[in-house]
């Protein structure tokens, strides 16, 4: 027979682990609907400041709205908001360069390919820069960097480029430039990442109704 010392304190020690249990999961809860990726960035172009609304608008359909600066970024760097297909979104959509001709149609397809490599990115685990530098470079890019320790860097991004090089060498070849600033690795730009990202800044916060910059 247990004493009911023993059994009183066994009780006692349960009570308090079931406690602590709700606490854990219920902080982890809490933690994750307060907190979120947060982006500032300054000096967008009047360019792209137009096209702000549309972009929020379809990466709200996803509830990707937060993301909105990033977009806003790529597209930056893609276009400075310029010609028909800001986003440079026709080749991840299967088609080719510039197929595309209308803004609206543009910023629809950026951002499907963009929450495609972000999805993707997160359940690789791979890091942000990673996920931008897919923008670019495709898919392919966040498994390449996923079996190379999970990090972006311009150096893997140099060795993912120069294995696509090779196994296309008539389609990426900078257009037979040398003097090119990508040249020999001329699938995609291996310093997009860096120039996305070079007034980007990324950090966690409270969600608020609307973008952070």
């Amino acid at each position: 027979m247990v004493p009911k010392t023993d059994a009183a304190k066994r009780t006692k020690l349960r009570i308090w682990m079931a406690v602590l249990f709700v606490v854990l999961i219920t902080g982890g809860i809490v933690t994750n609907r307060s907190h979120h990726l947060l982006f500032h960035y300054k000096g967008f172009s009047d360019q792209v400041k137009q096209y702000r609304p549309l972009i929020k608008k379809n990466l709200a359909k996803y509830g990707l709205e937060n993301y909105t600066p990033v977009l806003m970024a790529v597209m930056e760097q893609e276009s400075g908001g310029t010609g028909g297909d800001p986003m440079q979104a026709s080749e991840s959509a299967g088609l080719p360069a510039n197929a595309i001709d209308d803004p609206k149609r543009s910023i629809v397809q950026g951002v499907k390919h963009f929450r495609h490599v972000l999805a993707y990115g997160k359940r690789k685990h791979v890091d942000f820069a990673t996920i931008i530098q897919a923008y670019n470079m495709g898919p392919g890019y966040i498994h390449y960097v996923a079996e190379h320790g999970g990090k972006h860097s311009e150096s893997l991004a140099k060795q993912f480029s120069l294995l696509q090089v090779h196994r296309h060498p008539e389609l990426y070849d900078c257009g037979g430039n040398r003097n090119n600033f990508r040249y020999p690795y001329c699938y995609g730009d291996y310093t997009y990442s860096s120039k996305v990202m070079k007034d980007l800044h990324v950090y966690r916060g409270e969600k608020t109704s609307d973008d952070t910059f």
